[in-house]
């Protein structure tokens, strides 16, 4: 009997996912631990998870809901998106139904149902966030990028979705605008805000409006596009950033009565995958909303921190020649280092991937290139996150000492050095 040679499965790969990597940002992070492991020096600008413990009432809350085990509802826990709204309504002035709240395993879950239920194209700024168009492309949604002034921050401007709008006026269109921005720290003004409203209104457009970041708002000024635009703007937010717990996947849409059908049909599928989200982190997660002295120190805290490093870091880098914008709140800048064009490309670098590489190896500084935001692969650009240090340690000396510049060489040493490191390697 001739035996059988075993043979390998076929490869049947979905179109969409062929030749898709990692995250860049979680790539980054992975190859950052491995330069560690192997014993070099690595400062870690790549990822941007936050520093800052989970706020000490809230880790509380979560030991004494550890025996929570039930299924919840698909939504979310009645009392969780209670007090979402009442939260909604306190930092934002508007009111909306908590049957109207999805919570999720994390916002990019969230984010990634709402472009297979809504059947739309993507419209995002170029620079955007890594998985926004990945996850339009996994499902087969048409990418439409909007060009940005690098002069005004490289945001979402009214003129450029009114030239994209007008092109096909009926066309169904999903924008999604991040504030404060990851990767530029923009946080959009109450008149920008207003302007890009009008166009969404006159085109019926649907606005996801990404606040993750909204804790971190330097000035605590945060203004949502839904005060603007509220009968087509989904709110979403979570945990992960103002709160420390990125870790914790749970995130949440917030929906106008307008957009029940949408929430409804968002729920229905969630039914069908992540059926609800983890019980003892959602009745934990009640009390990071509560309007609390502590959870007010802490955010107050952790703002003057990061504005303090953002500072530092946009003063030694313009002084080295770069061209970026000042952040107004979040963990990044994105500066853009044309101006030594001819001198990086006399050293072999001429595109912004070459540039993070050779910086990571020859100075152990971790970054990512524009161009995993939807920028040019040739334009000399990057995103850093200035969250490489001890939030603990920060956090508790924050309390008794001025938060300046000697602050953050002193407590977060890292992030100082490797930006002035940065400086002189690109300059030199």
């Amino acid at each position: 009997m001739i035996p059988v040679q075993p043979r390998s499965p076929e490869v049947y790969l979905n179109l969409n996912v062929r030749g898709m990597g990692p995250s860049a940002t979680l790539a980054i992070n992975e190859r950052s631990r491995q330069l560690q492991d192997e014993g070099k020096a690595v400062c870690r600008l790549g990822l941007g998870q936050s520093p800052f413990p989970v706020p000490e009432h809230v880790r509380e809350s979560l030991a004494r809901n550890a025996h929570q085990k039930d299924y919840l509802a698909v939504k979310g826990l009645p009392a969780l998106r209670s007090a979402i709204v009442d939260w909604v309504r306190r930092t934002e002035g508007l009111d909306y139904a908590p049957a109207n709240v999805l919570v999720g395993p994390g916002t990019k879950e969230l984010m990634f149902l709402v472009q297979l239920v809504y059947y739309g194209d993507l419209v995002i700024p170029t620079p955007s966030w890594v998985s926004y168009a990945p996850q339009a492309s996994i499902i087969g949604r048409p990418i439409k990028w909007l060009r940005t002034r690098p002069t005004t921050g490289l945001g979402v401007e009214p003129d450029a979705l009114e030239e994209l709008c007008a092109q096909d006026p009926d066309r169904p269109r999903l924008l999604i605008l991040n504030s404060p921005s990851n990767p530029t720290g923009l946080a959009y003004t109450a008149e920008q805000l207003q302007g890009v409203a009008e166009v969404l209104r006159k085109y019926r457009v649907l606005a996801l409006s990404d606040e993750i970041y909204s804790g971190t708002h330097f000035d605590d000024a945060h203004v949502s596009l839904a005060r603007y635009y509220p009968e087509g703007t989904i709110i979403s937010n979570g945990l992960s950033k103002w709160c420390g717990a990125g870790g914790w996947r749970l995130g949440f849409f917030v929906f106008p009565s307008t957009l029940a059908w949408l929430a409804d049909a968002m729920a229905a599928v969630a039914s069908e995958t992540f059926t609800s989200t983890s019980a003892p982190l959602q009745h934990a997660a009640v009390s990071a909303f509560e309007d609390r002295p502590e959870m007010r120190e802490y955010l107050d805290h952790s703002r003057r921190i990061l504005a303090e490093l953002a500072g530092h870091a946009y003063r030694t880098l313009s002084a080295a020649g770069a061209v970026l914008s000042p952040a107004s709140g979040g963990f990044y800048l994105f500066p853009r280092f044309e101006a030594h064009r001819a001198r990086l490309e006399a050293r072999g670098i001429a595109d912004g991937d070459t540039l993070c590489a050779r910086m990571l190896d020859e100075i152990g500084v971790a970054t990512l290139p524009g161009s995993s935001f939807g920028r040019p692969p040739s334009e000399l650009s990057l995103r850093l996150a200035y969250v490489d240090f001890d939030g603990d340690t920060a956090l508790e000396h924050a309390r008794d000492e001025v938060i300046d510049e000697a602050f953050v060489r002193r407590y977060c040493p890292r992030v100082t050095d490797g930006i002035e490191r940065m400086a002189e390697w690109a300059a030199g």
